[in-house]
């Protein structure tokens, strides 16, 4: 009888040994996959295959084309840019068109404040001599004609170039109307950006799932702030540091650089992981 239970007692304990060893098994890859997940994206990135760095169209391939024409969009894509940059202003009638100012002097033939212009009066003018004769005759597009050129044959990454929320608003719409944001949306084709955090932070909690970038300067922006709303942070390449890409992955954020036009500062950009440049040059920037 002693025998007998030292033998179901040794079985037992070996049993209870295998458990012990697969729950340890268990945890630990509990613990390795929860270790994983709680990296944030971009340090994922940088410790396996790293990706290439993107390319945004700043203006379109606003080095080889007038900027925001339909011209510099098509050219972007050819050239194999990643997105193509909208910067948005609004019509005397609210119709959202693609200039980086707010007065249509630097690039067209018209005179005045953006605001003051109807849409058809914009229509109007010549978007391209400025750049060269061989231009003549390129339009200041619409946000809801580019969409409805390209589709979603490449992505749009859309400055809101104020705080003003009817513009916001008329944004949505457009976006909504052609499926890029909401219920039942073509996911990742828009990135929202704008210097004004209030813009970003009312868009952000209607579209939680659109990504949003703070631009500014590295020096001045807040990183534990803006991470509360935005996805990334788009700093000037005045100022910026590695020490600035480092803490921004840090905290979870994607970093996309403006205004990168040369190879070496490209290079060096790669070099500290930024995760997308900005520039005016997408051929060079996609060599």
């Amino acid at each position: 009888m002693e025998h007998v239970i030292t033998s179901h007692m040794l079985h037992l304990y070996m049993e209870g040994a295998n458990e012990m060893k697969k729950m340890a098994v268990l945890l630990l890859f509990i613990l390795l996959a929860v270790a994983v997940y709680s990296i944030p994206k971009q340090n994922q990135q940088a410790a396996g295959e790293k990706r290439s760095m993107e390319v945004i169209a700043h203006r379109g391939a606003s080095g080889y084309a007038p900027e925001h024409t339909l011209a510099a969009y098509e050219l972007a894509k050819k050239q194999g840019a990643d997105f193509i940059e909208i910067d948005l202003q609004m019509t005397k009638d609210g119709r959202l068109i693609a200039m980086h100012d707010d007065t249509v002097d630097r690039t067209t033939n018209g005179q005045g404040l953006v605001k003051d212009h109807t849409l058809s009066q914009i229509k109007a003018l010549d978007a391209g001599s400025w750049f060269s004769p061989d231009d003549k005759g390129e339009k200041v597009p619409e946000l809801e004609e580019i969409i409805r050129h390209f589709g979603t044959s490449i992505p749009y990454y859309i400055e809101i170039k104020n705080s003003d929320s009817e513009m916001v608003r008329k944004l949505v719409e457009v976006l909504r109307r052609h499926r890029l944001i909401g219920k039942n949306s073509h996911k990742g084709q828009v990135v929202i950006e704008s210097f004004h955090a209030k813009s970003l932070i009312a868009f952000d909690k209607k579209y939680p799932d659109t990504e949003i970038i703070q631009l500014g300067d590295p020096l001045k922006m807040n990183i534990e702030e803006v991470k509360t709303y935005a996805d990334g942070v788009g700093p000037s390449l005045n100022h910026l540091s590695e020490t600035f890409v480092k803490r921004a992955h840090k905290n979870g954020l994607a970093v996309h650089v403006w205004t990168v036009d040369n190879r070496e500062t490209k290079q060096k950009l790669q070099k500290w992981q930024v995760d997308a440049i900005f520039t005016d040059f997408t051929k060079l920037a996609k060599e």
